[in-house]
């Protein structure tokens, strides 16, 4: 298949599967052998891993949404850039909902063979949604000095003394 046509099954797999939550559909675009590099061991092969994933993120996220930004593709693996936004209405992960609304950056690379994607590799932001989300506190820049302060004093005091 030439790059235009791997780069329309990537858009394809991303507004079908992922926005419309179409899960019927991965059996037309995802292979049995396919590897998500990206997935858990043993939640990460063929068909039935990838509706999996949909579904886990469109409970969370009912109105998931993967904007794509741009793509570049050569031979048989598409690179994309996407958006992802979405409000978390449902579990994730544990955490109950927050009702919050999260927009974060992903790039997305797969290779595909005879018209289904064999492989995924993605680059998420997951800290970021999970910030947004108001489930991480990254420290700003005065509590991480007063941290690092505290953390030095901790090891002086286990120098031996002289040094």
């Amino acid at each position: 298949m030439s790059a235009e046509e791997n780069k329309a099954l990537f858009r394809r797999a991303y507004e079908e599967l992922w926005n419309r939550g179409n899960l019927s559909v991965a059996d037309e675009l995802i292979a049995p052998d396919f590897l998500n590099h990206a997935a858990s061991p043993g939640s990460n092969r063929g068909p039935e891993s990838m509706r999996g994933s949909v579904a886990w993120a469109r409970n969370a996220f009912p109105d998931l949404h993967f904007e794509i930004e741009g793509l570049v593709a050569e031979g048989d693996m598409v690179a994309g850039r996407l958006t992802v936004s979405g409000t978390h209405r449902g579990s994730l992960m544990g955490e109950p909902p927050t009702g919050r609304s999260v927009r974060n950056n992903h790039m997305h690379f797969v290779r595909f063979r005879d018209g289904k994607a064999v492989e995924h590799w993605g680059v998420r932001e997951d800290l970021g949604m999970m910030r947004q989300l108001g489930l991480v506190v990254v420290p700003g820049p005065r509590l991480l000095g007063r941290m690092l302060v505290r953390q030095a004093k901790k090891l002086r005091s286990r120098l031996p003394m002289g040094r």
